[in-house]
């Protein structure tokens, strides 16, 4: 954790820093944070372990930090990165020429968040005669779909997953299409489990009622292909499907560019004129942007690019292969402990894990993995769906999953014999009987102390979180979804604070 009292004060002092003091702060704030490299981090972020490729990826990040992205015909050269990433792209997902969707076309983003809002928007405006447009979307997509109906103001219909495959019924997709829906949204794969949706079938009932169906493989688009070349079974999901009109991936995840770079391709350039917002009605110059960002760094393109144009089509292929390989052994320790069971058999590059009735408290064992230096990413249940821990799964995790077995039986030992988290009775009595409108700045500061947020002497803590999360996630599972945002809105709140310094 952070200790703030090292921070020197604000960011803007009376006369500046050296550059190496400058440079010497941020490397001591970057110490405090989960490692990025060494295969122990299993979410957040994507490391191939090739040697060379961050300091190739900075170098081009350097060389176009400054070129901004708001005006191609001042920059050219970012213009030709972008139409070579997004054909990279269209190629890997079955698109371009020689095809059946010859004519994909696409824009660079800043992440899949980005990708995904275009997507909406695109489908929304496609439709001004609609007033109230909506987007069905599987309770397994991403939670970026809520942002962007939220955003655009589309309402979201979501249909549930089966419990026991995880995956909508098309015929339940099909049921929540109605004359105001505007795009029907599946997953290649879902985040949270790692299985692809039925694509085919979710894409012709969309069809059918002559809907758009948007393919979130931010996730998983640029590995799927390669795991199908590798001979495993993986679906139809990408422009060989008819009736898929979009696909995002990200760049910035198995295909190992820095954060953050998206792809959204559309099947025509006629699905992805409605993304364009131009305006021309002021003094200034006429706007015209393809996302939403108008100023665009140069920076990620170019490394994106760089990283691209180095690992090439053979290099992607033996990650995925290192991959496929990392996520069995690790799917295979999971199996060895008796109180574990997998939520999904792996399908992509996800290991998803559940305990068993007499097994260990997931979020106490999710600390006991902290402490071995294993970095996983808990999940709180969910509509019948139980918590879960989630792995990401890299080629850097490949050298370690010999260790990853005894330190995941010895973690699972060390939670049960803790035992399972236990609220404070009048912390499970007030989360009882919460409501978000009841959350007062009292209740918050009351909830956030109880928890040991916001460190200090008196909360077990070094710094603004506990140094064990067990309690907060048993909190935050015990609450309804409503309350569990408000509840993270008003904690990432405390922890948000300025720093304002002092004159140096």
């Amino acid at each position: 954790m952070i200790d703030e009292s090292r921070v020197s004060g604000g960011a803007l002092s009376s006369d500046g820093v050296a550059a190496d003091v400058a440079l010497a702060e941020v490397r001591r704030l970057r110490a405090a944070d989960r490692p990025t490299h060494g295969g122990r981090l299993f979410a957040y972020v994507y490391d191939p372990a090739v040697p060379g490729l961050d300091e190739l990826a900075a170098a081009a990040h350097r060389e176009s930090a400054h070129v901004n992205g708001l005006d191609p015909t001042a920059f050219p050269s970012l213009l030709a990165m972008e139409n070579a990433l997004v054909g990279a792209a269209g190629r890997v997902l079955g698109g371009g020429p020689g095809t059946t969707a010859p004519d994909v076309v696409g824009s660079v983003t800043s992440g899949g968040t980005e990708s995904l809002i275009l997507a909406v928007k695109a489908a929304r405006d496609a439709h001004p005669e609609i007033a109230a447009p909506r987007i069905v979307v599987p309770a397994s997509a991403h939670a970026a779909f809520a942002k962007a109906a939220h955003y655009l103001r589309v309402a979201l219909d979501v249909v549930p997953v089966s419990l026991d495959t995880l995956r909508p019924e098309p015929a339940a997709m099909a049921a929540a299409i109605g004359p105001e829906t505007v795009l029907v949204a599946c997953s290649a794969p879902s985040y949270a489990h790692g299985v692809v949706d039925p694509v085919a079938e979710i894409a012709a009932v969309a069809a059918d009622a002559g809907v758009r169906c948007h393919v979130d493989a931010c996730f998983g688009g640029w590995t799927l292909p390669y795991l199908r070349r590798l001979g495993e079974p993986v679906p139809a999901f990408d422009f060989t499907v008819p009736g898929v009109t979009s696909i995002s991936v990200d760049l910035h995840k198995y295909a190992y560019a820095p954060k953050g770079v998206s792809v959204l391709l559309h099947r025509d350039a006629a699905l992805r004129a409605p993304q364009y917002f131009a305006y021309a009605d002021w003094p200034g110059y006429t706007m015209i942007n393809p996302v939403i960002a108008s100023t665009r760094s140069g920076g990620p393109i170019a490394a994106a690019y760089a990283t691209l144009r180095h690992l090439g089509d053979a290099g992607y292929l033996r990650l995925a292969a290192v991959t496929r390989d990392a996520v069995a052994g690790l799917a295979d320790a999971v199996r060895a402990v008796d109180s574990l069971r997998l939520l999904a058999e792996p399908e992509s590059t996800v290991v998803c894990f559940t305990a068993t009735e007499d097994g260990p408290d997931l979020f106490v064992l999710v600390d006991e993995l902290t402490a071995r230096g294993w970095h996983t990413q808990p999940q709180l249940s969910y509509a019948g769906l139980p918590a879960s821990v989630h792995l990401t799964v890299t080629a850097s995790v490949a050298p370690r999953v010999a260790e990853f077995g005894p330190d995941l039986a010895a973690a699972v030992a060390a939670a049960q014999a803790v035992g399972p988290v236990r609220l404070p009775a009048e912390l499970a009595s007030l989360v009882g009987a919460l409501t978000p409108e009841a959350l007062t700045p009292e209740v918050v500061a009351g909830l956030a102390g109880g928890l040991g947020l916001g460190g200090g002497p008196d909360t077990g803590a070094s710094g603004p979180l506990p140094d064990r999360m067990a309690l907060v996630n048993t909190l935050l599972d015990a609450a309804p979804p409503a309350l569990r945002e408000r509840l993270l809105v008003e904690f990432v709140g405390l922890l948000q604070r300025p720093t304002w310094g002092s004159d140096d």
